[in-house]
């Protein structure tokens, strides 16, 4: 087997655990915050908003910044360095006796960033051209997964063998990511020879904020997160109005939020071939508009079963937005670049990932939480839109964007 065939199936598999691990947490926070750190129901609310936000905002600061450090140093070693700092804090988590404590701990988190955007710089460093799409399709497919078990598995963890072994167990799990970075991936240094042709395409030392598509993915990036966690503060209130009652709004809540990660399992790596076929521009704009129809058309009914349904045909759609977004990042960088770019992309992710809660919330107060919902989908066809608009003129139809610093060799610009 190819060397980057492994590859893409271990980060693959670690995306799984990473994602799992990231979201386990989130059946029982508030529930950790008042039965073993002592926060008064009244206060639970307050705490929770800052425990998660603050992990987000440093995040949002860090990832930039490590992922330049790669690029300098060794996307693998920035990749053990953050799978190792989060291990840390998630063990770290089970031990607080405060809440001053665990938002301590999630600071930490928040600085430790970078796991995700050092395994994507290592992907398409490595992968043929030709199999962009599906490596990060796949890889996409796996952070999915994680998503839609963590929280089942934390929930288990916690009612088993309570709440702290979940912390534990999420510990474990990025310390057996950080042992298989350190074992599975090659070499450590990143290498600094750049093919001539390569420096002639990208104008040599390219300024990345400065190139349009660029600017234009990472506005892309951060406003799809936003649209996601735009929904996030109402879907379980709006879940009880469809079904009429609070009667298990726990597991109902559950479910619905799963069935997008679900049909994204699924659909990412189709969507990475795909992208591959007609060009990773056109394959962001069709997932884009079917994410955004679909997320509109979701709020129209008035019963829960038609309302999981659009949800399930909105997630095929959507797992094809990211894919897409990163795989035009590794056609319009060079590999040296890669590690910054994923870092960047990741704080426009994470400035969404708080903008959005707090406008949802906004809307849910001044308007109804269908309006929140409908406006998700809204939002996702207006980018969709200004992208098109906005589009280069006159491009190769692939791509169908100014310039591809790919080399034709995966071996000569190798990270590990």
């Amino acid at each position: 087997m190819p060397y980057w065939k492994a590859l893409v199936w271990f980060l693959t598999i670690t995306s799984v655990f990473m994602s799992a691990s990231y979201t386990m947490l989130v059946p029982f926070l508030p529930m950790y915050l008042i039965d073993e750190l002592g926060v008064a129901q009244s206060d639970v609310n307050i705490w929770s908003g800052l425990i998660f936000s603050i992990s987000f905002l440093i995040s949002a600061i860090m990832a930039p910044i490590w992922g330049a450090l790669s690029d300098k140093k060794s996307h693998k070693a920035m990749a053990v360095r953050a799978a190792a700092c989060l291990a840390i804090s998630y063990v770290w988590g089970g031990f607080v006796q405060t809440p001053w404590e665990l938002f301590a701990m999630r600071s930490f988190q928040g600085f430790s960033a970078g796991l995700w955007p050092a395994c994507l710089a290592i992907m398409t460093s490595t992968a043929p051209r030709e199999k962009m799409g599906w490596c990060l399709g796949l890889m996409q497919g796996g952070s999915t997964a994680g998503g839609v078990f963590g929280p089942l598995i934390g929930g288990v963890l916690a009612e088993v063998f309570g709440m702290r072994a979940s912390f534990y167990f999420a510990g474990a799990a990025l310390g057996l990511i950080a042992l298989g970075l350190i074992v599975f991936i090659k070499g450590g240094e990143q290498k600094k020879v750049v093919k001539t042709v390569e420096k002639k395409k990208s104008g040599g030392s390219m300024k990345l904020l400065k190139v349009p598509v660029i600017q234009r993915m990472l506005f892309a990036a951060a406003v799809v997160q936003l649209a996601v966690m735009l929904v996030q503060p109402v879907l379980p209130l709006y879940i009880a109005e469809l079904q009429g009652s609070m009667d298990n709004i726990v597991m109902v809540s559950g479910i619905v939020f799963s069935v997008v990660g679900i049909s994204g399992v699924f659909a990412a790596p189709m969507w990475g071939r795909l992208g591959t076929n007609i060009g990773y521009r056109w394959a962001l704009y069709v997932a884009l508009l079917g994410g955004g129809i679909f997320g509109v058309v979701q709020a129209i009914p008035g019963e829960i079963t038609p309302f999981v349904i659009w949800r399930f045909v909105g997630g095929i759609f959507f797992a094809g937005i990211f894919p897409a977004i990163n795989a035009l990042f590794a056609e319009n960088t060079l590999p040296s670049e890669r590690g910054r770019i994923y870092g960047l992309s990741y704080a426009a992710q994470q400035i969404g990932s708080v903008a959005g809660p707090i406008l949802g919330g906004l809307m849910a107060t001044y308007w109804s939480n269908s309006i929140v919902v409908m406006a998700h989908g809204f939002v996702m066809i207006l980018l969709v839109i200004m992208l098109y608009l906005k589009r280069p003129k006159n491009q190769d139809p692939g791509s169908g964007e100014t310039i591809n610093v790919e080399s034709d060799s995966a071996e000569e610009t190798k990270t590990a």
